[in-house]
């Protein structure tokens, strides 16, 4: 599922903004996004902070840094400016252009010859680790919120689906429980229109229709299909980490579907079934967004 969570902090005069975000995924992947210096040391932290947190989906960390206004000002460099100033000085007067410098060329000069930021503190030194950390969870903690609103809208949906599908398994069981005395009366029916007088306690017509019975029953697939969905509507009740459970359980949903759909002797039937398989479908794109 998707998710976005922000965090901030003061390490020494610059602020450090976090930022998680996360999309979706099968399994869990993690990407940072952090200074050089850092990176080394947070690829480690930030895969182990982002595992507490979640079981699937891509989240990247943001790790972002801002000097403060107060270092900022002190961080410009009066002496490049003073020498960018000179330069300028003496290329108008070599064109004979005057030169006036105005506030707004003082603050671009002084921009563009701001002093090299400070070195970062060190991610491995105990005290920032712990701020790191800190905060890195605390945006986690807004991304699972966000994640946990989608989840309740995207749980309700499942269900939804789920009951659909016990719907239509419905109509397939009432159209499958009669089958076999339906087959019975269309052997006896061909048999009479083609004028062959057959004793109904036959033992050949006995074991054809036996042997029918057998290949069109489909009690064993409905009832796993009754306790598949059941097990579905329990893992969404659930709630945590059973994204793979739930896709586990399509799987299955569609391996029962397909035996119905090859035994099944009826058009009725054949198009439940389709039905059914359409909407697993959607179960299963939706199913790939649960955590």
């Amino acid at each position: 599922m998707t998710g976005y969570g922000r965090a901030s902090l003061a390490l020494g005069d610059a602020e450090l903004t976090i930022e998680a975000n996360a999309v979706n995924r099968r399994g869990l992947e993690t990407a940072i996004s952090a200074p050089p210096e850092w990176s080394t040391a947070l690829e480690r932290l930030g895969a182990a902070w982002v595992r507490e947190f979640a079981s699937r989906g891509k989240v990247t960390l943001s790790f972002r840094f801002c000097a403060t206004a107060t270092a900022a000002a002190l961080a410009w460099d009066a002496a490049a400016v003073a020498a960018s100033l000179r330069k300028l000085a003496a290329q108008a007067s070599a064109l004979g252009a005057s030169f006036a410098p105005d506030a707004a060329l003082l603050l671009r000069l002084a921009e563009l010859h701001r002093a090299q930021r400070e070195t970062l503190p060190d991610p491995n030194e105990p005290e920032t680790q712990a701020a790191l950390a800190s905060a890195a969870r605390a945006a986690l903690s807004g991304l699972v919120a966000m994640r946990e609103t989608e989840g309740a809208f995207l749980a309700e949906d499942l269900l939804a689906r789920v009951a659909t599908l016990e719907g239509l398994l419905a109509r397939v069981e009432a159209l499958g429980d009669g089958a076999v005395a339906r087959y019975r009366e269309a052997l006896f029916e061909r048999l009479r229109q083609a004028g062959l007088a057959l004793d109904l306690g036959d033992e050949r017509v006995l074991r054809e229709i036996a042997l029918f019975a057998d290949r069109c029953d489909i009690a064993e697939e409905t009832t796993r299909l009754r306790s598949h969905f059941a097990q579905f509507r329990a893992c969404v009740a659930e709630g945590v980490d059973v994204g793979r459970k739930l896709d586990f359980l399509c799987q299955e949903i569609n391996r029962e579907l397909n035996t119905i759909g090859s035994k099944a002797n009826l058009v009725e039937i054949t198009r439940h079934v389709i039905d059914a398989k359409n909407e697993l479908e959607r179960v299963r794109e939706q199913v790939q967004n649960v955590e």
